[in-house]
């Protein structure tokens, strides 16, 4: 229970820490630092690992029988998908014939991989093991969960660039509270995990990111760190709530043999969930900030006393500043006027991709009650030795 916490806290942490580390470069170097500075840390695991860890030998009579077919079809069919999601909110999606080539490409070579790891004898994928419904189910909880993560990581630095022209460095400060969070619940997790069924840990957890997601909604165009803090701080709890139950149920009522092969489905899940999910929320923002901004211009007419007041205050501020010339006031008025109209559209699509997350969540607790209940593995007894 305590490495699944730690495991589970350390791999969610980190995305999480990443822009404030990476601002504090960002600002105080530059931006080529984010390539550098994993030099050393790489050099050292690369060193320590053989060294420290224990490895199984390599079985070389497993490349006579690796299903090289559905190697090279799962990395056809990721790769077009990645290429996909990332692109297609920025080109239109189906629109662009790249994208659609992609996506072709990505749906073929899917369905190819399916075929293959269901009638292969040893796949690279075992795909079977969803028959056991704890794993289905834990594939779908760590698909959401990176939904979650990863699509606010996301969400939150761009809203506080655009919106607030933050700069890299302000941006990591005022999402540096999730990280402290998630920190501060490993101790109150691994007490919970001696007294309390590891799914209502996961409900809990799932439920919490929801909360999170609901408290994200109401956000405003001067939303700072003090603001996000309670929502950020409901996602910290959240995280090693929600992943680190999930490993041990998912995991837990597999054979040994068929672990190895489905734990790389069951990591897969959330990256994928991760892409999809950041591609979802840049489809949002694209399409409901279009929408948000028209329905606010509607209310834009001269019935408007607070707009038309507007305009006439900027238009005689700088009609003054250019020796009153009003042509040139006027239009500094409409462009200011557009500027405001713009933000506060954006604001609003921020709210709708977080809503969109948080019903995700919901979806994903109500589901937890159809997990089956899995037992720690006990200690061998002193006559086994």
């Amino acid at each position: 229970m305590i490495a699944a916490a730690v495991i589970g806290s350390l791999s969610s942490l980190a995305p999480t820490l990443g822009p404030t580390v990476g601002g504090w470069i960002t600002d105080n170097y530059s931006w080529h630092w984010l390539f550098f500075i994993n030099l050393a840390p790489g050099i050292f695991v690369a060193l320590v690992v053989p060294m420290l860890v224990r490895v199984d030998r390599p079985n070389l009579s497993l490349l006579r029988g690796a299903d090289y077919a559905g190697m090279a079809l799962t990395a056809i069919f990721l790769g077009c998908l990645e290429y996909t999601l990332e692109e297609g909110p920025r080109w239109d999606w189906f629109g662009d014939d790249t994208i659609r080539a992609t996506a072709w490409i990505s749906g073929i070579a899917g369905i190819a991989f399916i075929w293959r790891s269901l009638t292969h004898a040893q796949p690279v994928v075992d795909l079977r093991a969803l028959k056991s419904r704890n794993f289905s189910l834990g594939c779908f909880f760590s698909f959401v969960t990176g939904v979650g993560i990863f699509a606010t990581i996301y969400l939150t630095p761009l809203f506080l660039a655009r919106v607030r022209g933050f700069s890299a460095l302000q941006i990591g400060i005022a999402v540096f509270s999730t990280g402290v969070f998630q920190v501060l619940s490993i101790p109150l997790y691994t007490v919970c995990t001696r007294f309390i069924d590891l799914r209502w840990l996961l409900m809990a957890g799932l439920a919490c990111f929801a909360l999170s997601m609901w408290n994200f909604a109401p956000i405003t165009h001067n939303w700072g760190w003090q603001e996000l803090l309670l929502p950020q701080a409901f996602r910290g709890f959240a995280q090693l709530f929600a992943v680190a139950p999930t490993v041990t149920l998912t995991l837990g009522g597999l054979t040994p043999d068929r672990l190895k092969l489905a734990s790389g489905l069951f990591n897969l899940m959330r990256n994928l969930g991760g892409a999809i999910g950041i591609a979802a929320c840049g489809t949002i923002l694209n399409d409901r900030t279009n929408l948000h901004f028209l329905r606010l211009a509607e209310h834009l007419n001269a019935s408007n006393t607070a707009m038309v007041d507007l305009l006439q205050k900027i238009t005689a501020a700088d009609a003054a500043a250019w020796g009153g010339d009003t042509v040139h006031g006027h239009a500094a008025a409409l462009k200011r006027l557009w500027s405001l109209t713009w933000r506060e559209a954006q604001t609003q699509s921020y709210a709708d991709a977080f809503l969109v997350i948080g019903i995700c969540f919901v979806v994903a607790t109500l589901m937890v009650p159809l997990m089956r209940k899995v037992t720690a593995p006990s200690a061998p007894s002193s006559d086994a030795h």
